[in-house]
């Protein structure tokens, strides 16, 4: 008779929860010393912060690629728990207001992040996936909530929307706020305006 050890799946499992709040904490103290300022923590530094030792952080993340994947998708999962559906069936003015708003939002949430990753990004392929995503999801919301004015602009529709992308994405976020100084309210009445004249611009194409 075999004798089967009915704590075996308990243990197996209580060890999973251990190593995945252990994960979570290092993923946690990584993205609070970059919101404190930190762009470039050492694995020290977020050893010490998350509670744990050096050997247990690159036990759980073999090197600082990923961790920063691991670091990525909770950026990700931030950004879309604030994201709210805006109707593409809403008048133009109103969509483009609303999707300002939210831009700003999500984009001042990324800032720390985007910075921290810009000093590394060179050198860094996983932070070049982060940032590629980053974009992809902002594209594929543009096409959603702008989705009858990239319909009307016909041949022109990728233009349209590379213009689109370029303007609401951390780049040019990063110029109005950090290049010129602009205030949060400042640079998002300049992303209402930049996509009010693209759009507005590609009706009157249309109707040409």
């Amino acid at each position: 008779m075999i004798d089967v050890d009915a704590d075996g799946p308990a243990r197996v499992d209580g060890r999973s929860a251990r190593a995945e709040r252990t994960r979570t904490a290092i993923v946690d103290a990584h993205l609070a010393l970059i919101d404190e300022g930190d762009l470039r923590p050492t694995g020290e530094r977020i050893a010490e912060r998350a509670g744990v030792s050096l050997r247990t952080l690159w036990t759980n993340f073999k090197d600082m690629e990923t961790l920063f994947a691991a670091t990525g998708r909770r950026v990700s999962e931030r950004q879309e728990s604030m994201v709210r559906p805006i109707s593409p069936e809403l008048p133009l003015t109103r969509r483009i207001g609303e999707f300002s708003v939210q831009r700003a939002r999500m984009l001042e949430v990324l800032a720390p992040s985007a910075r921290a990753s810009a000093l590394r990004e060179p050198f860094s392929p996983q932070l070049r996936r982060n940032r590629e995503g980053n974009i992809a999801r902002v594209r594929g919301e543009i096409e959603t909530v702008f989705g009858p004015e990239l319909a009307h602009a016909g041949p022109e529709r990728e233009q349209l929307l590379d213009a689109l992308t370029v303007a609401s994405t951390w780049s040019t976020w990063s110029m109005m706020r950090d290049a010129m100084g602009l205030d949060v309210e400042a640079a998002r009445a300049t992303l209402t305006r930049i996509l009010g004249a693209l759009l507005v611009d590609a009706i009157a194409a249309g109707l040409r």
